[in-house]
């Protein structure tokens, strides 16, 4: 009985610990206005993705060799940078087309490395439609989706240590952590979604202000759903939300940002 008190003080301790560490680092968003709860300071979030840059791109058969396609993709990124205010951020905003021709895919990490790769790249119709991907990518960015998603990390492990503690049956060993990590994971899941639709809608905000046709952006999505083919995971247990119902979102934006300007 004792020792059985005993893990539950010991679990609410580190949850409390937890929840505390991840409610006391608030930080304002530079560009969005958004309070948020981050661990890293804008300039760490740009070490660590210049640090990490080479091993990203290697994972994708390194960079794609012909120089006049990555310079093109360069040059939509800046210009999507430089007409919004995106160009206020504290971030250093860099753009790299990856090798790799058969995986359809785009991604950012923390502090402005954008990559596309070559397979996603080849898909793509227009410069309004690679307009699309890069704001969507660049929204991450800017809106500190790693940072936040670390944080969050921390906060769901230690909150799954702590019942993995607290209710831990020495008759099933291992029973409940597994239980309370796959709760977490599912939490993570969710973040991840809301972070995408922020950066449908933020990225037909900046394709607006840079000049370029957001409708680009639902192409982009079609793009994706055919790639994903008819086998995509449900949205409940995908990072992304389904295309469907990112695209009546998008549209959502487009109204919105085109009859603001």
């Amino acid at each position: 009985m004792r020792s059985r008190v005993t893990q539950i003080v010991i679990g609410l301790v580190m949850a409390l610990v937890a929840l505390f560490t991840y409610f006391t680092n608030t930080q304002e968003n530079p560009v969005t206005g958004e309070k948020q709860h981050v661990s890293m300071t804008p300039e760490q979030e740009v070490r660590l993705g210049i640090e990490s840059a080479p091993q990203m791109a290697q994972q994708f058969g390194g960079l794609y060799p012909d120089e006049k396609v990555q310079q093109s993709v360069k040059r939509v990124g800046q210009k999507i940078v430089n007409s919004t205010s995106v160009k206020n951020s504290p971030y250093q905003f860099d753009f790299h087309v990856l090798a790799d021709e058969r995986t359809v895919n785009a991604f950012a990490v923390p502090g402005g490395q954008i990559f596309i790769t070559a397979a996603l790249l080849d898909k793509l119709k227009n410069e309004d439609q690679l307009a699309g991907v890069l704001g969507h990518e660049i929204t991450h960015v800017v809106g500190r989706h790693s940072a936040e998603q670390m944080a969050k990390q921390q906060l769901t492990q230690g909150l799954a240590g702590a019942a993995a503690i607290a209710t831990s049956d020495p008759d099933a060993p291992g029973r409940n952590a597994a239980i309370a990590a796959y709760v977490a994971n599912l939490i993570g899941l969710k973040y991840g979604r809301d972070d995408e639709i922020e950066s449908d809608q933020l990225g037909v905000r900046w394709m607006v202000e840079s000049g370029y046709k957001p409708e680009a952006m639902i192409d982009v999505m079609e793009i994706l759903k055919a790639a994903g083919g008819p086998n995509r995971p449900s949205e409940f247990m995908s990072s992304h939300p389904d295309p469907d119902n990112r695209i009546a979102r998008i549209q959502e934006a487009i109204d919105k940002y085109k009859g603001a300007k």
